[in-house]
């Protein structure tokens, strides 16, 4: 325990008593002058100064050791599914004036009280490259719309998904300049195989946690991160991926692996989904969290670890409403509390969801698409028992 030394002025009645050296003595009853006493009981307890058998003070020595150290605030993780900065963004924003057009204040509140905030980049940052050729939708923002990801109070990205290398690779590597620029961590791709595979570290509150970004959505086989080729961790073959999940399973305290995956628009997880999950939880992943289908996808445990198989669009500018955060707290117990804070996006706004009636829909309706899991009235996720642990 930390040593501490305290220094009690008192005064009472005239009468000023200098106090110091009684760490771990007991003090009893200290008599002074004019039938006025001292009592306490021990360390750490309040003194009862009494001036006559009528009056009496009561005072607790400031800086006293307590009986028991406070409780540190648990660590707050926040994840969020697909951003883009589309059009219909980029004019709410313009439209507003700032990113109160983009997220309304409910969001923002929750995203400035969380520790770390985490999204899914679907678009490189640049003004560089070629087009990817036969590619349906191909995305690129200028560097200087970085300018957002601080106003919406993102602390991380994963570039692992089927847009990072739109523009080549000369765009990728600028992406990952810009927000190195910026000050804004990032998993999933890099300049090289070591780097797309390093992750987004988070290392506050006593407790050091490695989000790895992962890719199992790759339009072009090049695409995949070489030993000295910039591109993505592909999960095509989960050697690489797993082996990394142990790595950092030895070097911190919780590991969270954010994949692209599934199919879009599609509410329930394929079956490869279920099984390359089981993997990266048995290899030491303590939470899955999923991004690609554009549509919320259900939760489910395996051995007591959660698989948030998608969390949809967030930032996006898509006719696809509901979505939600995913805040994951760590605390002082060997458990994660998870819970969703349901939203609605549309015309490039997100909002939170604070209806009641509204919001109990949502609990509902990812009931349905969930398995063995339940949710409390404030979003709290939990198994619904042994059942839904999964073995």
């Amino acid at each position: 325990m930390r040593k501490r030394v305290g220094r009690w002025l008192l005064a009472a009645g005239g009468v000023l008593a200098l106090l110091s050296g009684c760490k771990g003595q007991p003090y009893e009853k200290i008599r002074m002058p004019g039938q006025q006493q001292i009592q306490g009981q021990g360390e750490g307890q309040p003194l009862k100064i009494v001036i006559s058998e009528t009056e009496s003070l009561e005072i607790v020595l400031e800086g006293a050791p307590k009986e028991a150290e406070e409780k540190e605030d648990p660590l707050v993780l926040l994840f969020a599914g697909d951003v883009l900065l589309s059009d219909h963004v980029l004019n709410a924003y313009e439209q507003a004036g700032g990113i109160q057009g983009v997220l309304d204040q409910g969001y923002r509140d929750v995203i400035a009280e969380a520790d770390f905030f985490m999204a899914n980049q679907e678009f490189p940052f640049s003004s560089r490259g070629e087009m990817a050729p036969d590619k349906q939708f191909t995305f690129r923002l200028p560097p200087e719309k970085v300018s957002l990801f601080l106003e919406m109070g993102i602390d991380g990205v994963t570039l692992a998904n089927n847009h990072a290398l739109d523009f080549g690779r000369e765009a990728l590597l600028d992406s990952c300049e810009t927000l190195d620029r910026a000050g804004i961590q990032h998993t999933g791709a890099g300049a090289s195989l070591e780097l797309a595979k390093k992750p987004v570290v988070v290392g506050q509150k006593g407790k050091h946690v490695a989000v790895i970004g992962a890719t199992r959505v790759v339009p072009v086989s090049d695409w995949a991160a070489g030993r000295q080729s910039p591109g993505m961790l592909a999960a095509y073959d989960m050697g690489v991926l797993l082996e990394e999940i142990g790595r950092q399973r030895q070097e911190n305290d919780f590991v969270v692996v954010y994949i692209h995956w599934g199919a879009e628009k599609e509410e329930r997880p394929r079956d490869y989904q279920r099984t390359m999950a089981r993997q990266m939880v048995d290899a030491g992943a303590d939470l899955v969290v999923g991004a690609h289908p554009h549509v919320l996808q259900g939760i489910e445990y395996y051995k007591g670890k959660a698989i948030v198989y998608s969390l949809g669009n967030f930032v996006f500018g898509s006719s696809i409403p509901r979505t939600a955060l995913l805040q994951v707290a760590l605390g002082e117990g060997s458990e994660p509390l998870l819970r969703l804070v349901p939203g609605s996006s549309g015309a490039g706004y997100t909002r939170m969801l604070t209806d009641e009636a509204g919001r109990q829909e949502f609990f509902r309706y990812m009931e349905s698409i969930s398995d063995g899991v339940v949710f409390g009235a404030d979003g709290t996720v939990a198994p619904a028992g042994k059942e839904g642990m999964g073995e």
